[in-house]
């Protein structure tokens, strides 16, 4: 589930026209199609149509971003234009560098949709709207409004305001918050030769200096350390926003959004470097290195909104009100456990071990998160007991990720419960496909004896998957697999006496079942990693974030090419798996940094150690150093756990954290 904007900007654009003549024809959310243009309207020739395409195509080719543009009558359910916008851009899934035009042409309105994760700031569409986009659709200009939108984005996306003639060093927020990097960047540059020059070279060798085996090391640590950062900084903001509003957030917003492009473009230079294809000395140098840099460069982005994010929460000045808000969640997700524990039970009775391997240590780990939140949430109460409110603010702030991590392992339980189902049906289905399929090659002419021997593989398959679901060890994803398999050598031989309609029927099935597949994969992949990332390294997280990349592009074919849509879902079911097996065996080699000992799957502990070692495995000790609440405020001494939390400074924060997140939402857009 993507974030989505869910506040409105005070800048509401309410110039009002007299609508067209005549009733309008109510449309209720689209689906979009292969192309980037729906024109439900009528309003653009084949020309126009094929001139905004290649408009929106040279976006993508210059940007990195998508377009989508739909002309309907008017807006029905929902009836208001942001609502009608968001939701059809949720219901195509669209990501976060993809943004959707609408435009009710007879109702006279339009909402341009947007991700809050995205490279675009609000402030900077806001623009792109009232001075781009409605100035052309005031004219009925529906084509000039496609470049209008374009051009303000390729200009934002630069560093423009995406205002007209704006070609870059705009009054945008993220032009403000790069200014600022660069400035700090700049300064950082002078304290380094200035000390140089007093003291003579010093510190680690530079990165063209080390040895590549050294530098390999630097990235893979870099990677690691900016995803966690980020992903705390994304649970940071989260909980902030909620407190206090969109509006007082939106900076870390921006900053959190291009400290992600930073990291995807960091995992996708890690992914050339792991797969298959040798590289030159020179190339792992330059990509290890450009690694390095992207990570830093993402870290001291958020680095310079640390201090203002920390004044913002400032938990401390609510410390009662938060603990016992955090001890309610506790409460909520302690109760929950138990039902989540009995949906486990169920499964094992029905699935075979390797089927649950993900879950099989949920409630378990749950439990060992909850005890540490009761830790924590103890502490923090005799701390403000004692008026330490800064200590009780950074106790409330770990036992809020540890409720939130038992939450999440006790629903990926329930997830995993639907996949399951979901793949016992869809394993059924295939199986009847294939059952026609035999029939169909059966009467084929086999000179050779090519078809009978693919006809014998198909039926070795379809009759394991039988046995499979039939036992009561079952591995429906196993069966799928299989039948999978079998059904793309049996689909070659009997797709020339298929006709069309029934092929493309068959793709469209086939295309939405392996995205379904991949979905879940990826989703028990994140799962895991998420509630277990103290413990994973780089090579597991890049490959998750190659599968996530390979289920976008899937999505995004489904309609227009399905069977290149299936390669990428294959791909992503693939790269899922492979990102769950490199976890797991992270996991299984985990000794909580000599905390404890080994643990992982088989750990039983559940409370005393067991809680810090499963705040350990959580990520939950160092979360809470990053995101801790503290103030100039905090006291500099502390003993055991409040001490390791609100220790010393005003900050406990490693580089490179802060919060973020966001929700598609009303912002602008308006009449025209």
């Amino acid at each position: 589930m993507r974030a989505r904007w869910t506040a409105a900007l005070t800048a509401t654009l309410t110039v009002a026209f007299a609508t067209i003549g005549g009733a309008a024809w109510a449309t209720d959310p689209v689906e979009l199609g292969a192309g980037y243009v729906v024109d439900q309207a009528g309003v653009l020739s084949s020309g126009e149509s094929a001139d905004a395409e290649a408009r929106l195509e040279q976006l993508k080719s210059e940007t990195g971003l998508d377009l989508y543009v739909a002309y309907v009558d008017d807006f029905t359910n929902p009836a208001d234009n942001a609502d009608w916008a968001n939701t059809t851009a949720e219901m195509n899934d669209l990501g976060v560098s993809q943004y959707l035009l609408a435009v009710a042409v007879d109702g006279r309105s339009y909402y341009l949709s947007a991700d809050t994760e995205g490279p675009i700031t609000a402030e900077q569409l806001a623009t792109i709207e009232q001075q781009r986009i409605q100035p052309a659709l005031s004219a009925d200009d529906w084509l000039g409004a496609v470049d209008a939108a374009a051009d303000g984005l390729t200009d934002a996306s630069n560093g423009g305001s995406g205002a007209p003639g704006d070609s870059g060093g705009g009054g945008g927020l993220l032009t403000w918050v790069l200014v600022l990097v660069a400035v700090g960047a700049a300064i950082a540059v002078i304290v380094v030769v200035v000390r140089r020059r007093k003291k003579g070279p010093a510190g680690p060798p530079a990165v063209e200096q080390v040895p590549l085996e050294e530098l390999e090391r630097r990235a893979a640590s870099a990677l690691v350390e900016t995803d966690d950062a980020i992903k705390t900084s994304a649970q940071e903001l989260g909980f902030a926003t909620a407190q206090f509003g969109e509006a007082a957030t939106a900076e870390f917003e921006a900053a959190l959004a291009t400290a992600k492009q930073n990291l995807d473009e960091a995992f996708t230079l890690q992914q050339q470097l792991a797969d298959a294809t040798p590289d030159s000395e020179l190339d792992v140098r330059a990509w290890n290195t450009r690694i390095i840099e992207l990570c830093e460069q993402a870290n001291t982005l958020l680095d310079d909104k640390a201090e203002a994010f920390d004044e913002l929460r400032k938990l401390e000045q609510n410390a009662p009100e938060e603990l016992a808000r955090v001890q309610e969640e506790r409460t909520a997700a302690a109760t929950a456990l138990e039902g989540s524990a009995e949906v486990l039970r169920t499964l094992t009775a029905s699935y075979a071990p390797e089927a649950l391997a993900t879950i099989d240590d949920n409630p378990e780990q749950a439990r060992q998160r909850l005890a540490f939140a009761d830790e924590q949430l103890a502490a923090a109460q005799r701390a403000i007991g004692a008026g330490n409110g800064g200590e009780a603010a950074v106790g409330i702030r770990a036992a809020e990720e540890a409720v939130a991590q038992a939450t999440l392992l006790e629903n990926a339980i329930e997830k995993l419960a639907g996949d399951l189902a979901q793949g016992e049906q869809g394993a059924a289905a295939l199986i009847a496909d294939l059952e026609h399929d035999i029939a169909v090659a059966s009467a084929l002419p086999d000179p050779d004896g090519r078809i009978a021997s693919v006809i014998a593989g198909t039926r070795q398959q379809v009759d394991a998957a039988r046995a499979n679901l039939s036992s009561q060890a079952k591995r429906p994803l196993q069966a799928l697999q299989g039948l999978e398999a079998a059904n793309q050598q049996i689909d070659t031989l009997v797709e020339a006496v298929r006709d069309a309609a029934e092929q493309e029927q068959r793709d469209r099935q086939a295309v939405a079942q392996l995205i379904q597949q991949a979905q879940s994969q990826v989703s028990t992949a994140e799962d895991y990693i998420t509630s277990r990332r103290g413990a994973v390294g780089a090579p597991a997280r890049t490959a998750l974030a190659e599968a996530g990349a390979a289920l976008v592009r899937a999505e995004q074919l489904r309609a227009g090419d399905p069977r290149t849509a299936v390669q990428h879902a294959r791909e992503a079911e693939r790269l899922a798996a492979r990102a769950i097996e490199l976890a797991r065996a992270d996991v299984g080699g985990f000794d909580g940094g000599g905390m404890g000992g080994m643990f992982g799957g088989g750990q039983q502990q559940s409370g005393g150690d067991g809680g810090m070692l499963g705040a350990v495995l959580g990520g939950i000790l160092i979360n809470s150093m990053l995101g801790g609440g503290g103030s100039s405020g905090r006291s500099s001494g502390g003993g055991s756990l409040g001490g390791m939390f609100g220790g010393g400074s005003s900050r406990g924060r490693s580089p490179g954290s802060f919060g973020g997140g966001g929700t598609r939402a009303r912002r602008g857009g308006g009449r025209f």
